[in-house]
């Protein structure tokens, strides 16, 4: 087994799990919100479905485990831990363009604060298998 095929065993597949449930939930969620009520809160759909590529990229990424993909899965965690920082802080700030929740708004709170702890994992599982 290669230093990157290391990333889809053991907790990896769980890791790999919780990616592929988010990247799920975020484009379902996005899509409804973009089709049906985009003129609501145009800036929060749009980040919705941002986060959505994210999610997707980071989970074809773990889930392929090449050294490629690793640079990828790193590139993509690291995009998504900023995002749900600097959304979390300016959702704070800024709470009439975030009407209804995003992903990342409010640090993920309407998904259990996971999207917040779920790229600090991310990072120390590739770290690990690095």
């Amino acid at each position: 087994m290669t230093d990157a095929a290391e990333t889809r065993h053991g907790p990896g597949r769980i890791l790999i799990l919780v990616y592929g449930v988010f990247a799920l939930a975020a484009t379902a969620r996005a899509g409804v919100q973009i089709a049906t009520q985009f003129e609501q809160a145009p800036l929060a759909y749009v980040l919705s479905a941002v986060a959505a590529v994210i999610y997707c990229a980071a989970t074809f990424a773990l889930a392929k485990a090449t050294k490629v993909s690793r640079r990828v899965a790193t590139i993509a965690i690291l995009v998504e831990l900023v995002g749900v920082l600097a959304i979390g802080a300016f959702s704070y700030a800024v709470p009439e363009h975030f009407p209804d929740a995003t992903v990342w708004s409010h640090f993920g709170q309407g998904y259990g604060f996971v999207p917040l702890v779920l790229p600090v994992l991310g990072l120390l599982w590739l770290r690990r298998t690095r």
